[in-house]
């Protein structure tokens, strides 16, 4: 397929250049599905155990050094009535998508983590159709409070 594949782990951390293109390639092609720089940002951490926490993954995909997708799977350290795993953010390059790079991060993600994962998915976002292709079933309707919002 011509694709390299990179884990990165609280054990194998990306450099902070290499860090800074996954942000920046989150934060362009999440498009209207996905959250600030900021906070991007916050899960990378997360995973990597930048801050006291119980770490996860980050796989990336690219062609030619060109990130061309990429999957933040952070452990929430529970189990049974919160998956093990939360998979924040899965983002493929909007030039290629419709080649199963989701797909492909997808399976690799199940096959890299021990336990359940969880996601959350917006009702209009067409790749909630490949969740439940690769087995992610809507079990909960998820509901925020936010504080400050009415």
């Amino acid at each position: 397929m011509g694709r390299n594949l990179t884990i990165y782990t609280p054990d194998s951390k990306p450099s902070n250049e290499e860090k800074n293109k996954i942000v920046k390639f989150f934060y362009k092609h999440l498009e209207q599905f996905g959250d600030s720089a900021e906070d991007i940002i916050q899960s990378i951490d997360y995973a990597l155990k930048e801050n006291v926490s119980l770490g996860g993954i980050i796989i990336t995909t690219k062609i030619e050094n060109e990130i061309i997708g990429a999957v933040i799977i952070n452990h929430t350290g529970m189990k049974g009535y919160i998956p093990e795993n939360i998979l924040v953010y899965i983002a493929v390059h909007n030039e290629h998508r419709g080649k199963k790079i989701g797909k492909f991060l997808m399976n690799k993600s199940i096959e890299l983590t021990n336990g359940d994962i969880a996601l959350h998915v917006e009702s209009d976002n067409p790749a909630k159709f490949l969740y439940e292709k690769v087995g992610f079933k809507n079990k909960y309707l998820e509901m925020r409070y936010i504080r400050g919002e009415k």
